[in-house]
């Protein structure tokens, strides 16, 4: 496609616009389209959350995922002797998907001391790089809520009394 321009003295001259750009450098490029001519891809929402959910997780910072009543039920979940003592790697995560872009939300608990608006920036970063990576959609926006500080190990009642 090219384009007249009229600014300056170059009216009239034909130039060829710059090619679109993403919003980030950092953000990697979309590999193909979902849609075809050969045919559609289709992606479920917990694959989205699943993918959401690991790269959520792997931020410095970031101690667990979920609510308080998700966290709660998931460790009772952990208890029972069916399947894995991993917690599921969507809880926290919710997500629209629509045909070519996707919305992520997720709630965390944070370990005390980390800079909340640094572990989000970092979050956001983090899943809009391997959800646009892995599925080719487009990552509209990543909405992170804190939940919950975590404290550092709880005491079990054993330590010795700190005054006498």
């Amino acid at each position: 496609m090219s384009v007249t321009t009229t600014e300056g003295g170059n009216a009239g001259q034909t130039a060829t616009p710059p090619p679109a750009t993403r919003p980030s450098s950092n953000m990697p490029a979309k590999r193909s389209e979902l849609i075809s001519d050969q045919g559609k891809t289709s992606i479920a929402d917990s694959v989205v959350a699943k993918i959401a959910g690991l790269a959520g997780r792997e931020v410095s910072g970031v101690h667990d995922m979920g609510t308080g009543v998700t966290r709660a039920f998931g460790l009772v979940k952990e208890k029972l002797p069916i399947g894995s003592n991993d917690p599921s790697p969507a809880r926290g995560v919710k997500v629209e998907v629509g045909e070519r872009q996707a919305a992520v939300d997720l709630d965390i608990v944070i370990e005390y001391g980390a800079a909340i608006v640094d572990v989000a920036e970092s979050i956001r970063r983090n899943v809009i790089s391997k959800v646009e990576a892995m599925t080719g959609l487009e990552v509209t926006e990543v909405n992170v809520t804190v939940d919950d500080v975590y404290l550092g190990e709880s005491t079990d009642g054993n330590e010795e009394p700190r005054v006498q």
